[in-house]
């Protein structure tokens, strides 16, 4: 069958009217999920090569077979296209694509007040800006040098500063109510401005000096630190001079220990690839103001199937190139021309990990990058940022350093990978379940936590592919039970979690679990609800004994299903960890695993996982109960964040109702009439 038998009528139609325009394509299957987000020069003559050609078994075949619709942009330039491709790849989690999860942002630091506020003038953070850890997003009132690839480099550099220019870190409500130096004053950390043990002009010289020594100009600070000194001299105020001199002296120490390099490279990122075993890591590593600041690895996910589509897609290219039709989509296929996967995994790297983030002028790469990669980023960022795929001398140093990290991350991958795999393989043969598809396996497992019977909150986690699934993670507040009643809180978590499921697939004309809607969240507490089609799982893991498997049978035999899929873990004698017991609901025997078992490996940490996620969820539901912190979720304009401002700043609720208006607005993002209104809220 070709593959124009396997598509609509309308579908081919609307690839036969495309336009000869730069532009995005996204495939689009028969349940709406997201397939692939494609890029084209020539829109028409890249979307017809898929529907117009017999793809047979291959990876690209299998994509083109599942297309049910598709949707298009048109932009001005390949460049423009470029940009769009991966902003919906980094958003939309594309099947086929070569896709980098989200980090979480990254840390800065962070210089309170200004650039530019006259010295001796308003807040403390005016006067005396303060260095902070910081991480979120960045603003004008405030300073932000970084980003930094870890907090622990964040937290060097702190110290860094501390030790030569002795700037304070203390929160401003801190700051106004000190008497006398705190302790950081005593060991030469601090240079005391909250008892005015310095001058608002000579903190504001080493907040500057400070600012150029993270920009990377080293020998202009020495410089100036040196007039600075002969001035005093001259003016005969020796004790300062020797102030100065000191800091200096400090400087150089730091300048020698930390290696901080003194050529005209000030931001650098440098990008090495590896690829090996159907994974790849690409190690980031950083250098700000000339300092190396260290490394942060990251493994995409689909490297093998965009791989294989793209080459296919190359390979398509070179047919259109002999009629004479040229162009980036229609390059020929030769080796030369082949780019190696490194180069894809790079390349796909760079256009979504920029989004949002600083990019530095210079990127070392391991790999070559195309051209017109690195003009669309240089076009959304407004910097000329230039890519070096074959460095001397120091980058080349630094270079070598990321290669070697970038093996031993993504060797150190495949070795935790292999040992989950493992795992998953001895519990499928220890309870005989299909070993059809390892990485299909989905385990439930089920927690109740409370205190005395007081804000009883159920936990449901999830696992399959060989790892714990947190994006689909629930959890259910248990209401209208008695308090401390563990089998009504499992039994109506259960009912709660899979009825619905078993509704809609009756209503679907008969129960098949491999493909069921998705379950019921209720009032489910968590993450954002997964996307695609959930499933009954393969497991389903009650963390207790008889009583609650028990309760899990009642559940499941008034639903219709199947019990054997009910297994819980039961305490072993004295509770000790490696002793549990696996009970079953289809009325087998109890099973004990041995406590050097993998199978028994993957269940504790299934179960402790559940475990962990019912506390937390319960310690926060139980804190809001005692301390009122519901109180300020309920007024317009406090949001997550500052919500955790004031209640970091004050302590708690109580201090911030405690708080005057003037104390309030104090508190980054608060404004005075915000203030007033937490104010009459909470009183």
């Amino acid at each position: 069958m070709s593959e124009e038998e396997l598509h609509s009528e309308e579908l081919l139609a609307q690839v036969a009217a495309l336009p000869p325009l730069p532009g995005v394509y996204r495939y689009f299957d028969a349940q709406g999920a997201l397939l692939y987000v494609g890029k084209a020069r020539h829109l028409k003559r890249r979307v017809s090569s898929y529907f117009t050609k017999n793809h047979g078994g291959t990876r690209i075949g299998h994509m083109v077979s599942k297309i049910a619709r598709m949707e298009t942009t048109v932009v001005r330039s390949e460049a423009e296209a470029l940009l769009l491709e991966n902003n919906l790849i980094k958003t939309q989690n594309p099947k086929f694509n070569i896709l980098f999860r989200d980090d979480k942002s990254y840390p800065y630091l962070k210089i309170t007040g200004a650039p530019g506020a006259p010295v001796g003038q308003g807040s403390p953070s005016q006067v005396f800006p303060r260095m902070a850890y910081y991480r979120g997003s960045v603003d004008k009132k405030h300073r932000y040098f970084g980003p930094y690839p870890s907090a622990w480099a964040v937290k060097e550099s702190i110290q860094l500063l501390q030790k030569v220019f002795r700037l304070r870190t203390c929160e401003d409500t801190v700051f106004a109510n000190r008497t006398r130096p705190c302790l950081l004053f005593q060991i030469k950390r601090c240079s005391g401005p909250c008892v005015d043990l310095v001058s608002p002009e000579a903190y504001a010289a080493d907040v500057q000096h400070a600012e150029a020594l993270l920009r990377g100009e080293t020998q202009e600070v020495l410089k100036a630190m040196e007039v600075r000194m002969m001035a005093h001299s001259d003016k005969l105020e020796f004790e300062q001079a020797a102030d100065v001199r000191n800091q200096m002296q400090a400087l150089s120490r730091v300048l020698h220990q930390q290696s901080i390099e003194t050529t005209d490279d000030k931001d650098v990122d440098i990008l090495a690839v590896r690829v090996q075993g159907g994974r790849a890591c690409v190690n980031l590593a950083m250098v700000r103001g000339g300092r190396h600041l260290g490394d942060r690895p990251y493994f995409p996910v689909h490297v093998e199937d965009a791989a294989a589509i793209h080459e296919e897609e190359e390979d398509a290219a070179v047919p259109a190139l002999a009629e004479g039709e040229g162009g980036a989509d229609t390059a020929p296929a030769s080796p030369a021309r082949k780019r190696r996967v490194e180069a894809l995994v790079l390349e796909a790297f760079i256009a979504q990990h920029y989004i949002g983030v600083p990019v530095p002028p210079v990127l070392v790469c391991s790999e070559p990058v195309d051209k017109a990669l690195m003009e669309a980023l240089s076009e959304q960022t407004g910097v000329r940022v230039n890519a070096i795929h074959q460095p001397r001398e120091q980058r080349r140093a630094w270079l070598d350093m990321a290669q070697k990290n970038a093996d031993l991350q993504l060797a150190r991958l495949l070795a935790e990978e292999g040992s989950q795999q493992a795992r998953t393989r001895a519990l499928v043969e220890a309870l005989d379940l299909p070993p059809e598809d390892l990485d299909q396996l989905t385990i439930e497992c089920f927690d109740i936590s409370h205190t005395a019977g007081e804000s009883t909150q159920a936990s449901c986690v999830v696992f399959h592919h060989h790892k714990m699934q947190s994006s689909e993670y629930r959890r259910y507040k248990i209401e209208g039970i008695t308090g401390g009643d563990d089998y009504a809180a499992m039994r109506q978590v259960l009912t709660r979690r899979y009825s619905k499921v078993v509704e809609a697939a009756r209503e679907a004309g008969g129960i098949d679990f491999a493909a069921a809607p998705p379950p019921d969240t209720g009032n489910a507490e968590g993450a954002v609800k997964p996307k695609g089609v959930a499933r009954l799982p393969d497991l389903v893991l009650i963390d207790g004994g008889k009583g609650q498997v028990g309760v899990a049978r009642e559940v499941f035999t008034a639903l219709g299903l199947d019990l054997t899929r009910i297994v819980g873990v039961e305490k072993g004698e004295g509770r000790k960890v490696g002793l549990e017991e696996l009970v079953f609901a289809d009325g087998r025997e109890k099973v004990y695993l041995g406590k050097d078992s993998a199978a028994l490996m993957l269940v504790a940490q299934i179960r402790d996982e559940a475990h962990r996620f019912a506390i937390t969820g319960m310690r926060a539901a139980r804190a809001k109960v005692r301390v009122g912190g519901g109180q300020l979720e309920e007024i317009p304009g406090v949001g997550p964040k500052k919500r955790a401002r004031l209640l970091q700043r004050f302590g708690g609720v109580r201090g911030v109702a405690s708080a005057s208006v003037e104390d309030l607005i104090t508190v980054d993002g608060i404004s005075r009439d915000l203030a007033e209104e937490i104010y009459k809220a909470l009183r």
